[in-house]
C-alpha cells in the first residue's frame, strides 16, 4: 500500500467505527442515504423502528417503503433541501412509533460531501420527544407542558396558563424548555401547530384559511408567514407541490 491507499483505508475504518458508535446511544435513529434517498445504511434502533431484522432489508430502500405517504413525501422533501445545502438541527417531527401511533421526534439532518465537496448523500438522527424529555428531566416538569401543548393546540392559551399547568413559573417554564427542547415554549407550540397544519394540508381538501383556524392560528396572513418560515414554501404552494 502506498500513503494515500494507507490513509484511505484508516479513514474507511474511522468511518465506520464512528457510525457503529450509534448503537450505542438508546432511542437514538440514525440513518445515512444517497442522493437518490435510499438507505444505504442505519443504525440497530432505526432497524427495529422499521420492524427489520437485517439491515440487507433496507438497503436500496426509500422511506416511501416503510411511512405512510404523507410522511414519506414530507421526508423526501427535507432530504431534498438537505441535498440542496441546507441543515435542519432539532427539527420537531411527526413520525410513527412501533405500534404505528403517531408519535412527536427531535430530527437533525446533514449532506455529506465528498472530497471535491460535491454533495453525495445525507444522514441523519432523530429521537422521540416525550421519551427525550422523560430521559432527561426525570420529573414530569417537561412532559406535563409537552403533553398539554400537544392535546390543546388547536387553543388559545397563553404561557402564564402552561406554567401554571405545569406547576412552574413562567420564567422556570421556559428555562426548562430551553435546557431539554433547545427552544422556547412559544417556539415549540408554534412547531406543533405547524406540524399539524401541514398534515391536514396533504390529508384533506380543508381550506388553507381553516387549517390555520383548526390548528391554532388566528390570523390567516400570520399563520401563512410563519408556515413559510418554518417549511420554506407557502401553505398553498405547499399543498399544489404535495399532491
Amino acid at each position: 500500500m502506498n500513503d494515500e491507499e494507507v490513509s484511505s483505508f484508516i479513514s474507511q475504518i474511522a468511518v465506520e467505527q464512528l457510525i457503529t458508535m450509534f448503537d450505542l446511544l438508546p432511542g437514538v435513529l440514525f440513518w445515512i442515504k444517497n442522493k437518490d434517498h435510499h438507505f444505504i445504511h442505519a443504525n440497530q434502533a432505526f432497524l427495529e423502528h422499521q420492524g427489520i431484522k437485517h439491515l440487507k432489508s433496507l438497503l436500496g430502500k426509500s422511506d416511501f417503503d416503510f411511512s405512510p405517504s404523507h410522511l414519506a413525501k414530507q421526508f423526501s422533501r427535507d432530504d431534498d433541501k438537505v441535498l440542496a445545502g441546507q441543515c435542519v438541527t432539532d427539527r420537531l417531527e411527526m413520525n410513527m412509533t412501533q405500534t404505528g401511533d403517531a408519535a412527536w421526534y427531535a430530527t437533525s439532518k446533514r449532506s455529506i460531501t465528498n472530497e471535491h465537496g460535491e454533495i453525495i448523500g445525507s444522514y441523519g438522527i432523530t429521537r422521540h420527544l416525550q421519551k427525550q424529555a422523560m430521559a432527561l428531566s426525570g420529573v414530569e416538569a417537561i412532559q406535563v407542558p409537552v403533553d398539554y401543548i400537544r392535546a390543546n393546540f388547536q387553543k388559545h392559551f397563553t404561557i402564564d396558563e402552561l406554567a401554571e399547568v405545569a406547576h412552574l413559573s413562567v420564567s422556570a417554564l421556559e428555562r426548562r424548555f430551553k435546557k431539554y427542547l433547545a427552544k422556547t415554549p412559544k417556539q415549540f407550540i408554534s412547531e406543533v401547530r405547524l406540524e399539524n397544519a401541514r398534515k391536514l394540508l396533504v390529508e384533506t381538501n380543508t381550506p388553507i384559511s381553516q387549517v390555520g383556524d383548526e390548528t391554532g392560528f388566528t390570523d390567516h396572513s400570520y399563520f401563512s408567514k410563519q408556515f413559510r418560515l418554518f417549511f420554506g414554501e407557502l401553505p398553498s404552494d405547499f399543498r399544489k407541490n404535495s399532491r
